[in-house]
């Protein structure tokens, strides 16, 4: 077994269709559980550590290595280190290796459902251009997937248009000032005292 398989297989689970996957891992992917943080970290703490660090590179070989390392840089930091800037410490990496593997098609390797936990590293990003391309890749999601799974991957297309909505209005995500310790605009405190700013 691969050194990333774990790791692929407690994120998307055994389920086989994309809308099967959703179904059983939205809850892990989506939304605070403290429970869910611990297994995080019990589980994957120390490969998460290693990746922040700069190590397992040579996860990256791989199209499924690479989508795992991603995670272990962009997702599972923020479970991990939730409400501490070390949440966010994997993101530049994570774009790299992203870009990188953009450009060698590694993408094309995954399953749809795969490919959007690659490309919410661009949905991350406080950059206008990279959220732009976030919803490139979510439309092209969308409108590959069958009409069974049409809804599913509108709905993620969806949340990068909200997230793209919010860069192209602040410059930034103003529910992460508080950690980075980043002051507020007033407008900013306005938008986020309203329901769904908070993503």
């Amino acid at each position: 077994m691969n050194a990333w398989q774990p790791l692929l297989d407690w994120w998307f689970g055994a389920a086989e269709t994309a809308g099967e996957v959703a179904a059983q891992r939205n809850r892990l992917w989506f939304g605070y559980r403290a429970e869910q943080d611990e297994q995080a970290r019990l589980l994957f703490g120390e490969p998460c550590a290693a990746a922040l660090a700069g190590g397992l590179q040579d996860w990256a070989e791989q199209p499924e290595g690479r989508l795992a390392l991603i995670l272990l840089l962009d997702q599972l930091p923020r479970m991990i280190h939730r409400g501490t800037p070390q949440a966010f410490a994997g993101d530049a990496r994570a774009r790299s290796l992203l870009r990188e593997g953009l450009e060698r098609g590694f993408d094309t390797g995954l399953a749809p459902i795969q490919r959007v936990f690659a490309y919410l590293v661009l949905e991350h990003a406080e950059d206008p251009a990279l959220q732009d391309e976030a919803v490139a890749r979510f439309t092209g999601l969308r409108d590959q997937a069958s009409s069974a799974e049409r809804e599913l991957f509108a709905g993620f297309l969806d949340f990068a248009e909200r997230h793209r909505d919010v860069i192209r209005r602040f410059g930034r995500f103003p529910h992460r000032n508080l950690t980075l310790g980043r002051p507020s605009t007033a407008e900013e405190l306005a938008f986020l005292d309203k329901p769904g700013s908070r993503f």
